[in-house]
């Protein structure tokens, strides 16, 4: 259970919930050690409040009440939640024909290395049989990526991450880098003083790694990989669209 003082009744974590889902980024992360200090009260509350959000979309806030639960919460609550999103929670539709509940739940668990190898696995199937049988993806195979398919793979990424990991994130921090590579690596923490960071040992697999740390795309070949995914429709256009939302 989550230790701390209880919150005084379920009144109280209703409005602690309320409070969460609809306040701005700062007043959401200002919440954060409420949340987590709040007691059951607030963990029976989520799974009904989480049918009433949207699942199309991609906000962190429903994502990390889902792993509050699966990491504070008795075993028959964390299976009962399990049970009732099967798939996980967020809707993440697939063009390609692709099944993206096992990486779901692993995000959803927090196991975030064995998901970013599940990403780059689907990166593959996504890049075609050429790509799964070398082993990894040309540049010039990113533009046949199904957009729908990339998007849901952002969207998970996002919304598992407090809104701190995914391609979309990535292309955001590039051009606060004005486009330059060389200062995006240590942004990343994938480089620290003209060395790549070795992996896997030497990422960071939690929520506490830099922003924009996952998912990791291999640049020992070079960076088109990287520039082609960031560049495509699909992420550029939900970059834009988080720019837009953005408070002004």
């Amino acid at each position: 259970m989550l230790s701390g003082p209880p919150v005084s009744s379920t009144v109280g974590a209703e409005q602690l919930l309320e409070r969460f889902l609809s306040g701005s980024l700062r007043q959401r992360r200002s919440l954060m050690a409420a949340l987590e200090q709040a007691g059951s009260e607030l963990l029976e509350l989520i799974p009904d409040r989480l049918d009433r959000l949207d699942a199309t979309g991609d906000d962190w806030a429903a994502g990390h009440l889902i792993q509050l639960l699966l990491s504070a919460a008795e075993p028959g609550a964390r299976q009962a939640l399990l049970e009732r999103h099967p798939e996980g929670w967020l809707a993440v539709p697939s063009a390609a024909g692709r099944n993206y509940a096992p990486l779901q739940r692993q995000l959803m668990g927090q196991d975030f290395e064995q998901a970013d190898r599940l990403t780059s696995e689907h990166l593959r199937q996504l890049a075609g049989e050429a790509a799964v049988r070398r082993g990894y993806v040309y540049y010039s195979e990113v533009a046949t990526m199904a957009s729908t398919d990339l998007e849901s793979l952002d969207r998970l990424w996002v919304c598992y991450s407090q809104g701190r990991f995914g391609f979309s994130v990535q292309a955001r921090l590039l051009q606060g880098c004005q486009g330059q590579w060389d200062r995006l690596w240590p942004r990343l923490g994938w480089k620290a003083q003209g060395t790549w960071t070795r992996y896997p040992g030497a990422f960071v697999w939690s929520l506490e790694a830099p922003e924009g740390h996952m998912p990791l795309i291999n640049q020992l070949r070079g960076v088109r990989l990287m520039d082609a995914l960031l560049q495509h429709p699909a992420i550029q256009g939900r970059l834009e669209a988080a720019r837009l939302d953005r408070p002004r």
